[in-house]
């Protein structure tokens, strides 16, 4: 669950700082943007890989709503 939650208040969290900083956020070299601006934008790109690296959130929640809750396998109930 922690995995999970982490994974998604990473990406909320540079979502957020992208939209504070607006256009200066879509900038991958040149002279118009600062270095923490390429810097962040880099780490937004890279919090979307995350994650996919430690299973996506649909996987994720799945073993959650398995294990934790005791709900069906969803994979299971979808090839029935």
């Amino acid at each position: 669950m922690l995995k999970n939650y982490g994974c998604e208040l990473n990406k909320r969290r540079y979502e957020l700082m992208l939209q504070a900083i607006g256009s200066q956020g879509l900038g991958w070299e040149g002279a118009g943007f600062s270095d923490e601006e390429l810097q962040l934008t880099r780490e937004w790109l890279r919090s979307k890989a995350n994650s996919i690296e430690g299973g996506t959130s649909e996987v994720q929640l799945n073993v959650i709503a398995k294990r934790v809750l005791g709900l069906p396998d969803i994979l299971s109930l979808a090839q029935k």
